[in-house]
C-alpha cells in the first residue's frame, strides 16, 4: 500500500483519465465460483448515506464491525491501525471468521497489542486481528491473532482454513528498532491463534512479500514480491515437504524457487495480450533467508532470473495461478511502461500467458484513479478497491467489462475534524455469498455490506 499505482499515473500524466485494459476479462473467472456471470451492469445509483460513512445502492445496508482506536472486545487493547488484506473463513453453525491484516510500520498510531504466545518481535507494530461473527454479522469475539510483525499487507487463505499473513518488508534486526529479522510469512488460525502462535515460515523466504495462492491439488504455494524500486521482485513457488498437510504443516520446510522466463529478464517488456511462454523454468533460491543479499539480487546462474515491478495480487482459479504486476515505469528502472498486467501460469503445461494489460489507450475504461485489491464476487464478476485521493470506491466489474460503483467512502466519518477516508482494502465475501466485507485503510474501519446480491 505504501507505493500506489496512483503515484505512477500522476508522473505519466494519465491521472484522471481512468484505467483501461485489453485482454479477455472472462479469463479471470475461468474455473471459479464467479464463472456464471449474470450480465447485469450494477445495482443502480449510489444513495448518499445520512451518517456520512458509506454510500451504497438502494436496498443495500452496511454495519460497522470494528474501528481503529476502539477497544478490542477481548480487552487486549485497542483496535490497531492500517486495515489491509482480509479473508472470510467458515466457522461452523453459520458463523464466519474474519482475519484482518494491519499494515503497521514503526510510526503506526495504534499498534497491534502484544499478547503472550502470539508476539514475534515486541518492537513490531503489525499483525492480524480475528473477528468471529454470527449469521447476522454480530461480532461475537474480536482478538489479537498475531502481533509483533511488520507491514502485514496481504496474504492468502489455505485449503485447511487458516490465513497466511505476509510481511511487506525486509528490515533486519537493528533496523527501525526491531529485535528480529522481518520479511516472513506467518500462519494464523482464527479459531485458535495460539495453535499457530507467531512462528515465521522461514523456508518460504525473507523478502517483501505481498500475496500467496495455493494449488489445492498439489499443495504448492505461489508467492509474489512487491518490490517498487529496482531491483524488482520475483514470482516464487514453494514446494512444501508436507504438501496439504494441514495446520502447522508448512513449518516442516520445503524448497523455495523463483520463476525464470527464458529470454525475458523483465516482464514489463511483454505488451501483447495472449503472449505465451512455454517451458517455464523454476530455479532454486540460493539463500531464502537473505542473510547477506536480498533474494532478488542473488546469483541465479548465467541465465539470470525474471523480474517484475510491484508483483501484488495472487489467486488460484481452475487449474492455474493468476498474479498481478500492478504497474511498471521506465523512470523507476523498468524496461518498459504499463499500468498493470495480469498473468496466468499453468503448472501442468509449464506455460505463462499475459491475460490482461492495463493502459491509457485500451478500450474498456475503469472509473477512478487506481484499482488495487480485487476479489471474485459471489454473484459473478470482480469487486475492485480503489486507491486514490478524495472519496474512494469499490467498483464492480462484470466479465463483459461493464463497470459499476458498488460503494463509496465519504470524505469524513461524520465529524468536521475527522480525517479524509483512505482507500478501501481487503474486500472479500462470506462463504455463503450473502455479505461483502471490506476495510477502509485509514481511519481503519471494517464494514459488512448486505443486500439483494444477485445469485
Amino acid at each position: 500500500m505504501s507505493a500506489t499505482r496512483r503515484q505512477i499515473l500522476a508522473r505519466s500524466g494519465a491521472l484522471g483519465a481512468g484505467i483501461a485494459f485489453t485482454g479477455a476479462l472472462s479469463e479471470l473467472f475461468a474455473g471459479t465460483a464467479a464463472a456464471q456471470d449474470l450480465g447485469h451492469s450494477g445495482y443502480g445509483p449510489l444513495v448518499p448515506d445520512p451518517d456520512g460513512l458509506l454510500d451504497l445502492p438502494k436496498g443495500f445496508r452496511y454495519k460497522v464491525l470494528s474501528r481503529e482506536g476502539d477497544q478490542l472486545r477481548s480487552g487486549e487493547g485497542t483496535v490497531p491501525s492500517s486495515h489491509d488484506g482480509m479473508t472470510a473463513l467458515p466457522a461452523g453453525r453459520g458463523r464466519v471468521h474474519l482475519v484482518r491484516n494491519h499494515e503497521n510500520r514503526p510510526t503506526a498510531t495504534h499498534a497491534v497489542p502484544t499478547v503472550a504466545g502470539l508476539t514475534y518481535d515486541p518492537q513490531g507494530k503489525g499483525g492480524c486481528t480475528a473477528l468471529t461473527l454470527d449469521g447476522h454479522n454480530n461480532v461475537l469475539s474480536e482478538r489479537v491473532a498475531i502481533a509483533g510483525t511488520a507491514v502485514n499487507c496481504a496474504g492468502g487463505p489455505t485449503p485447511w482454513g487458516t490465513w497466511l499473513t505476509c510481511e511487506e518488508t525486509e528490515d533486519k534486526a537493528g533496523t527501525s528498532g526491531y529485535t528480529k529479522d522481518h520479511g516472513f510469512i506467518f500462519e494464523v488460525d482464527p479459531a485458535d491463534p495460539h495453535r499457530t502462535g507467531a512462528v515465521p515460515l522461514t523456508a518460504m523466504g525473507r523478502f517483501q512479500h505481498e500475496a500467496i495462492a495455493i494449488d489445492p491439488r498439489h499443495g504448492v504455494v505461489y508467492e509474489t514480491e512487491d518490490a517498487f524500486l529496482k531491483p524488482f521482485g520475483l514470482f516464487y513457488r514453494f514446494l512444501p515437504n508436507k504438501p496439504k498437510g494441514g495446520v502447522g504443516s508448512l513449518r516442516a520446510g520445503g524448497r523455495l524457487q523463483a520463476m525464470r522466463v527464458p529470454g525475458v529478464p523483465d516482464l514489463s517488456t511483454v505488451q501483447e495480450t495472449g503472449t505465451t511462454f512455454d517451458r517455464i523454468e523454476w530455479v532454486d533460491v540460493p539463500d531464502p533467508l537473505a542473510a547477506e543479499t536480498p533474494v532478488r539480487l542473488q546469483d541465479f546462474g548465467p541465465k539470470g532470473i525474471t523480474h517484475a515491478q510491484k508483483l501484488e495480487g495472487c489467486y488460484w482459479g481452475g487449474r492455474c495461478v493468476y498474479f498481478v504486476s500492478s504497474f511498471a515505469h521506465s523512470a523507476e528502472g523498468s524496461a518498459a511502461d504499463h499500468f498493470g498486467q495480469i498473468w496466468r501460469y499453468d503448472p501442468a503445461a509449464r506455460r505463462l500467458t499475459l491475460v490482461i494489460v492495463f493502459g491509457p489507450d485500451t478500450d474498456v475504461q475503469l472509473p477512478g484513479e487506481s484499482p488495487d485489491n480485487i476479489c471474485l464476487a459471489a454473484g459473478g464478476g470482480l469487486m475492485v478497491c480503489e486507491d486514490g485521493n478524495g472519496a474512494q470506491h469499490v467498483f464492480g466489474v462484470t466479465r463483459h467489462g461493464e463497470v459499476y460503483a458498488m460503494a463509496r467512502g465519504r470524505q469524513n466519518i461524520g465529524t468536521p475534524d475527522a480525517p479524509e477516508w483512505g482507500e478501501f482494502a481487503g474486500v472479500t465475501f462470506s462463504p455463503d455469498g450473502r455479505t461483502m466485507y471490506v476495510n477502509c485503510y485509514t481511519p481503519g474501519t471494517t464494514f459488512a455490506v448486505t443486500g439483494p446480491w444477485r445469485r
